[in-house]
């Protein structure tokens, strides 16, 4: 008997010597991500035939120990490439793993390349060719710690690769892995299999070649033993005979009860191409249709078995919660008495079904981790409980209090939510018809697989709730951020919104930035400063997106001026102002480290609003900005623009802040306390989100 080698993805490795035994290999070895086991040539051509869950099938050639780059060369060489590569064949090898001598696979791959000519060379005479990119023979290296095994690939193109497949859409399964997930599911081929969310088809085209007894193997124009010296193809073409007979037998015999689904035609459309290219069209029975408009196609309980998708970015997540909320509730509604499968690498999305499951698989689809879950739809399965009912009930409180209050307002923008209850640690706001749900991060005392699950909860109710749909529904995470993480883009999807706060309209951005454009809490002031700015010269300084100089503009001032050290945040304020008919050379803009601007000789005004960041880098000031240490030197500096009849509204967002009021008294300036007037009632729980001060010169200055 020979000795053989199966690779196959991480997880397969107990499926594979399952039916690697079927096919008549013995000796079976399970390791990681493969099955040594061995046989006759027979053996490996049915392997390479009917394995649906192999990778590659390889013949091992050597396994020797190896320490350093001469014991590579010389146990290559003694390996008899000469039975094994034909006069003027091409060959290529790839080496895998690493030890102490041999750090560089392609310096790996390359002593093994110059043992192999060397030998062929001084046997034949004749110099053997590589071709790394289509080689007839592909030898495989994979060194782990000191030991090396050597192996000649049979397979050719790896064995997923059935020949069906026409066009894919997007993150397509790997066929072996579809496999896999069906026999894991417990399929009866003689049961309904239905794919609520189908795409290419993969899933239900696997199902139909084991329904219809079809080698996965048989459509392959090639395998990699066809171009080696030890090829039988008299055996080969008696494996590939009886194949086709079972197979044109067992396409007669199958009944066709596959359903697959899908909301996109075109996708759809490779689905129907692919399952015609398999041979198995008639099993199968393709519709468009969503999770949302999902009914029960069959006659009789079988099982429902998907690859719902299951996102990377954090934006995602919104339109996927509510997804598989549908989803969940179809099952209990439709699904009756069925198996269910479904593999994600997101567990927390999987537990929005609200349903238990009784099995879990940890399999991988490429490289990422994902678990593939089975469950039982019960007969007497009834709607799932409301998801975190004391969030949804206080969200609910909330929004009832607050939508008349906005509308009278003319609001579109407000915050429903911040953090009332402890263990749903967030902000919801609303911008029109969309919301923004930021996560604060969670205290490391708690298990961050719960902080999640309660996060995800939290954003389902609050859909829930609002009846605002996934895709409207923004997720960030709010943490500190330092030097110039806040002005880094989060995603690029430019996407603008214009809202409406009281008699000014404003652009905000909700997906690409971790604040919007618009700080909701600083409303009243901008307000104020509105009523405050008429027929005088405004400065608004680290001003953000010139919010507070849109309502001064809007309110009549004789003149803007904006500063700040971003271009992206300065053309953002231009463009708020144009938005509203502020144009003009009254209305300058400027781009500068505000402190440094402010330590040059300029125009002194009737008004200023200055919210400075609570720390930020600066090339004043040693080197930073901390709003507690510097703001004495930032309001001396501020007042040397300050006409004597002017007011100066200083605002920061530090927590405990405390104003240095004999500091201030020296410089001849008084302040006055108006934080609590300045708290709008959206943000009436929170009375720590800012401190506002009015500052003015004293009388006695």
């Amino acid at each position: 008997m020979l000795p053989f080698f199966a690779t196959c993805p991480k997880g397969l490795e107990s499926l594979l010597t399952d039916e690697l035994h079927s096919l008549g290999a013995a000796e079976l070895q399970e390791t990681v991500a493969g099955v040594a086991f061995k046989g006759e040539l027979a053996t490996a051509y049915r392997a390479c035939m009917w394995s649906r869950l192999a990778s590659r099938i390889m013949l091992q050639l050597a396994d020797f120990t190896m320490r350093d780059d001469m014991d590579l060369y010389l146990g290559a060489a003694n390996i008899e490439w000469e039975q094994h590569i034909q006069p003027g064949q091409t060959f290529a090898v790839d080496f895998s793993g690493g030890n102490n001598a041999i750090t560089n696979t392609q310096y790996g791959a390359l002593k093994i390349k110059d043992a192999i000519v060397d030998r062929l060379t001084k046997r034949r005479g004749e110099r053997p060719s590589v071709d790394k990119r289509a080689p007839d023979i592909r030898i495989l290296a994979h060194l782990k710690r000191n030991q090396l095994s050597i192996t000649l690939d049979l397979s050719g193109p790896a064995l997923h690769q059935r020949g069906y497949r026409q066009q894919a859409g997007e993150a397509p399964l790997k066929e072996n892995l579809a496999a896999a997930i069906l026999l894991r599911s417990g399929w009866d081929k003689s049961s309904p299999l239905v794919d609520p969310m189908c795409g290419s088809g993969t899933l239900l085209i696997e199902a139909a070649l084991m329904a219809a007894d079809q080698a996965p193997g048989l459509l392959r124009p090639r395998f990699g033993f066809m171009a080696w010296s030890g090829h039988d193809d008299a055996l080969w073409q008696q494996v590939k005979a009886e194949a086709t007979v079972r197979a044109t037998r067992g396409l007669k015999q199958a009944v066709p009860h596959l359903y697959g689904f899908d909301q996109d035609q075109r996708v759809l459309g490779f689905a129907r191409d692919n399952a015609e290219a398999a041979g198995v069209g008639p099993l199968v029975h393709f519709g468009q249709g969503s999770v949302e408009t999902l009914t029960n196609p069959a006659e009789q309980p079988g099982w429902l078995i998907s690859n719902p998708p299951y996102g990377e970015r954090l934006s995602e997540f919104p339109s996927l919660l509510g997804l598989h909320q549908h989803l969940g509730d179809k099952l209990r509604d439709q699904f009756k008495g069925w198996q269910v499968s479904l593999i994600s690498s997101s567990p927390e999305l999987l537990s929005c079904l609200r349903l238990r499951h009784e099995k879990t698989y940890k399999l991988f689809n490429g490289a990422l981790a994902c678990e593939l879950r089975n469950y039982r739809i019960a007969e007497d399965a009834r709607a799932a409980r409301p998801v975190a009912e004391d969030f949804a009930n206080r969200l609910s409180k909330n929004l009832k209090a607050l939508e008349k209050w906005a509308r009278s307002e003319q609001l579109d923008c407000y915050r429903l939510y911040d953090a009332d209850l402890p263990e749903y640690n967030a902000a919801i706001d609303r911008y029109r018809d969309h919301l923004v749900i930021q996560e604060y991060a969670a205290p490391k005392t708690i298990p961050e697989h719960k902080a999640r699950a309660r996060f995800f909860d939290l954003v389902q109710a609050t859909m829930a709730v609002t009846g605002v749909p996934g895709g409207k529904v923004v997720l960030k995470v709010r943490s500190r951020q330092q030097g110039k993480e806040q002005y880094e883009k989060l995603d690029r999807r430019e996407q603008w919104m214009e809202v409406q706060e009281h008699n000014a309209r404003l652009l905000v951005n909700l997906y690409d930035y971790l604040d919007t454009g618009l700080f909701l809490d600083h409303r009243p002031i901008r307000k104020r400063l509105g009523e405050l700015a008429r027929g005088k010269d405004f400065l608004n300084l680290f001003a953000y997106t010139g919010t507070a100089t849109v309502h001064a503009g809007l309110g009549g001032a004789k003149s803007t001026t904006t500063v700040d050290m971003s271009r992206t945040y300065l053309a953002w304020a231009e463009r708020n102002m144009q938005l509203n008919g502020l144009r003009g050379r009254a209305h300058q803009f400027v781009q500068a480290d505000c402190l440094s601007w402010l330590s040059q000789p300029g125009t002194d005004y009737d008004l200023i609003f200055v919210d400075p960041p609570t720390f930020s880098n600066s090339k004043r000031m040693e080197d930073s900005f901390d709003v507690q240490r510097d703001h004495i030197e930032l309001l001396h500096l501020l007042s040397k623009r300050l006409r004597p009849d002017g007011l100066l509204i200083f605002s920061n967002n530090k927590r405990n802040f405390k104003m240095d009021l004999d500091a201030l008294a020296e410089l001849g300036l008084s302040a006055t306390n108006i934080s609590k007037a300045s708290l709008p009632k959206d943000f009436a729980r929170n009375p720590q989100i800012h401190n506002c001060w009015e500052i003015r010169w004293s009388p006695q200055a």
